[in-house]
């Protein structure tokens, strides 16, 4: 068996309506997918998807070249080929073979494997929101994003009000939280939610003493990525309770074994949608301590691209048993999404992939003394806070996102809000 022909299509799905507003400001362009077809000698086709712009690695025309006229089953453990095209190479295999994707990952431990919800940060109605639709769905925990330029009480307390007491919270700071000594205060006052599940990197990872200060300060588990600081570090140091796995095949079932021989859970964080999400699901369905559940985003999107939807049962949902990943991919929804190559090739040409015009909005993160942080977008904000110029929390907190209006007072403070932050006081508009 050979591979006769890769194609590869980008396509941009909508979010879904409320998550269109709140990743506005962020991660927007997270519905940008390239979906990689590959087709062997045998009349085989094999699937796979890559978030362009959040991917452990993309799919580069360096790969196709060197997949093309060889063995899939060969060339299938190479993660240096990126997401969709050794995500395409097992489904493709599987089907030749006549077999799921998890026979060839290893030996399966279960058949129903666990889910998270997901968001990015946002006020606390819309948390509340997002997590009433994720007990709808059938999901039994919500991995959030706290920053500091958010009331982290007030969004668990409005959450805490709307879903069932079975259901759980995953806090993800991104190290925003500074120090230990910023951080348990926090952590402190959250601890009066029992929805408080875990908190994954409170302070920046490498802090080998803070961390374990953390972790002995708190009951709820601490989460970090796998490799920083290094695997043997942690847990000798006993500054981590498990681990967060994001890489290819070869990386993850690596880091899967070595977090079972420390007997440490973990999660798998391969965002993507629904071919993503059947990916992870595989994986989670041959490595033991994958007990802590996956982050997929598939809730992000309006059109999973598959012609039967994930269903998601008790926090669970099922790993495919037919042959390859087990799905079949919605090609009328593919071409229906699929952004045209003239608009491509607008970036290939300058080496780029594409991409879509980021949102031009001032972020102002607005205290209750009416004092106010402006910054052209949050990214910004990670270094800022992070460095010790903001509080890691402040009761009252909010952000108000100010959209161009056009105005000249608007241009000149983005302007300046770009080359840094601009602290000033809030300008009611």
């Amino acid at each position: 068996m050979k591979v006769v022909d890769i194609k590869r299509t980008v396509v941009q799905v909508p979010f879904t309506p409320r998550q269109q507003r709140i990743t506005a400001r962020e991660v927007y362009n997270w519905n940008i997918l390239e979906l990689c077809r590959v087709e062997t000698d045998t009349g085989h086709v094999g699937w796979g998807e890559t978030v362009i712009h959040y991917t452990w690695a993309r799919v580069s025309d360096q790969a196709v070249e060197k997949v093309k006229g060889q063995s899939p089953a060969l060339m299938m453990n190479d993660d240096t080929l990126g997401a969709g095209l050794q995500m395409a190479l097992f489904d493709v295999v599987g089907k030749i073979l006549g077999v799921p994707v998890y026979e060839l990952l290893g030996s399966k431990v279960r058949d129903w494997v666990p889910i998270s919800w997901w968001s990015i940060d946002a006020p606390p109605k819309d948390w509340a929101a997002e997590a009433k639709d994720a007990v709808a769905k059938g999901y039994t925990s919500f991995k959030l994003k706290p920053r500091p330029w958010f009331d982290i009480v007030a969004q668990v307390d409005a959450i805490s009000k709307v879903v069932p007491p079975h259901f759980k919270l995953d806090l993800d700071p991104n190290q925003t939280w500074q120090n230990a000594a910023s951080a348990i205060p926090i952590i402190k006052k959250l601890e009066r939610y029992p929805i408080v599940a875990m908190y994954e990197s409170p302070i920046p990872q490498n802090d080998i003493l803070g961390n374990r200060q953390i972790r002995r300060a708190t009951s709820r588990p601490v989460a970090m990525h796998f490799g920083s600081p290094p695997y043997i570090t942690c847990v000798r140091e006993e500054v981590v309770d498990g681990f967060v796995l994001c890489a290819g095949k070869s990386a993850v079932v690596r880091q899967g074994i070595l977090s079972a021989e420390a007997q440490m859970p973990f999660w798998l964080q391969l965002v993507g949608n629904g071919l993503t999400t059947t990916w992870a699901a595989h994986l989670g369905a041959v490595l033991t301590n994958a007990t802590w559940p996956a982050i997929t985003c598939v809730n992000l999107y309006s059109h999973q691209l598959l012609k039967k939807p994930i269903e998601v049962i008790g926090g669970y949902h099922q790993v495919p048993s037919g042959p390859g990943l087990g799905v079949e991919v919605d090609e009328k929804a593919m071409q229906k999404y699929q952004v045209p190559e003239k608009e491509i090739r607008k970036f290939r040409d300058q080496g780029l992939p594409f991409n879509a015009p980021p949102p031009r909005i001032i972020n102002c993160v607005v205290y209750p003394d009416n004092s106010c942080v402006y910054m052209a977008n949050t990214g910004q904000g990670y270094g800022y806070f992070g460095g010790g110029h903001g509080p890691a929390y402040a009761e009252g907190v909010r952000m108000e996102p100010w959209p161009d209006d056009g105005s000249k007072q608007w241009k000149e403070l983005f302007a300046r809000a770009s080359q840094h932050p601009v602290r000033a006081r809030w300008q009611v508009r």
